[in-house]
């Protein structure tokens, strides 16, 4: 969908660090982490969400206690008693989901100003249970929300890992270069944690983790990174006989939360810093055949670059979800970018993913990346469960 009237104000797209599951945010219910992280951000940008928001669009894929609740809830106890809106969730396709509806909004009234809060916690995903009276002894289904789907595609019957195996053995993508991609994945997060961090304090909220006793602990950044070599990447088995993926190239589940503001040209100039702002060209979405996913990025981004009218040529900056390495090799064969032109920064492949708020820490990334450079074209894209792909084209003008 081509956008003209949606707005990010520079400055105004953030992130929690992201933490390994069973990590130090595993117990914090995800609202509760989003409503800290939002404060924080606002506090930061001396932002008033009573007196300025007039809408939110809340993104989640992991239900928490209370999630019925949830939208209303969070505005009310970031300041903004005031509004409400929808919940979105589809999968890692979550954040690119939101922000689709919130410039959607925008393009229909500009004045309007939209809080899109996304956030997940992978860690102790819930056990639910469907009552099934006509079943021997009246037993239920039992449905473990996190683990289950990770296994188990219900309608293409794989797993997510298998639709990496499938795509890099019709793609004849080597093992080497799977392990080639995740080590250069690994150099470049490098990059963002130069001098002190640097570039992710750019746009990210450290999180205060309440004690029951003591003083609260603070997480400024990321946690549980797997210090990776390529050569200890070459140790490792692959997950299935005769596979080439390995727990080395692909992701790690985690929890984090993330947010941006979308409005108008006029308040976004108001607000951003320096009087910058984020323009959002255009959103794209695909979806490909049974147990393809790690392909879907690619027609989703010719999508959105198709509606922004450009072409991958003009885009300066390319940031990928990759819950596996095979996505980056197979994107960068097909759009004929070199694989190391895209992710300056690291990425999902290295800092993990909580799912609803990975693609929102990336947009974050890509916009301060583009802002470095003095302002530019940036896309992302990423895929999601069931063979999905997800993608933004922005335009930095600061």
């Amino acid at each position: 969908m081509k956008f003209e009237k949606a707005f990010i104000p520079a400055g105004f797209a953030w992130s929690s660090p992201f933490a390994r599951w069973q990590g130090p945010l595993a117990e914090i219910n995800s609202q509760d982490l989003a409503v800290d992280v939002t404060r924080a951000a606002f506090e930061q940008r001396s932002f008033s969400a009573e007196e300025e928001l007039t809408g939110l669009v809340l993104g989640w894929t992991v239900p928490q206690k209370d999630i019925f609740y949830g939208a209303p809830s969070v505005a009310a106890r970031i300041g903004a008693p005031g509004i409400t809106g929808p919940m979105i969730s589809q999968a890692c396709a979550t954040s690119v989901a939101c922000i689709h509806a919130a410039a959607s909004g925008i393009e229909g009234d500009d004045s309007e100003v939209t809080l899109v809060l996304t956030t997940d916690r992978t860690s102790n995903g819930p056990s639910l249970i469907y009552p099934k009276p006509s079943a021997p002894g009246g037993s239920p289904e039992v449905e473990n929300w996190v683990l289950d789907s990770f296994a188990r595609d219900p309608w293409a019957g794989e797993a997510m890992f298998t639709t990496a195996e499938f795509v890099a053995r019709e793609s004849s993508i080597t093992r080497e270069e799977l392990d080639d991609a995740t080590a250069l994945r690994y150099a470049q997060y490098q990059n963002a944690l130069e001098n002190d961090r640097e570039f992710q304090r750019r746009y990210m909220v450290p999180v205060t983790i309440p004690k029951k006793r003591g003083e609260s602990k603070i997480l400024d950044e990321d946690f549980g990174i797997f210090p990776t070599t390529r050569e200890g990447l070459a140790r490792l088995k692959p997950v299935s006989e005769g596979g080439v993926v390995t727990y080395g190239s692909q992701t790690h589940p985690a929890d984090g939360a993330a947010g941006m503001v979308v409005t108008g040209e006029e308040r976004a100039r108001e607000l951003g810093q320096d009087g910058g702002v984020v323009r959002l060209l255009a959103s794209g979405f695909a979806r490909l055949g049974k147990a393809r996913m790690p392909q879907a990025p690619v027609p989703a981004a010719r999508a959105a670059l198709a509606d922004a009218a450009i072409s991958i040529a003009d885009v300066d900056v390319i940031k990928t979800h990759n819950p596996f390495a095979v996505n980056d090799v197979y994107f960068a064969r097909e759009m004929g970018v070199p694989l190391k032109s895209m992710n300056d920064y690291g990425s999902s492949l290295i800092f993990g993913h909580p799912q609803g708020p990975t693609g929102a820490r990336l947009t974050a990334e890509l916009i301060e990346e583009l802002r470095l450079r003095g302002g530019g074209t940036g896309l992302f894209t990423g895929c999601a469960a069931g063979d999905t792909g997800a993608a933004l084209v922005l335009r930095v003008e600061d």
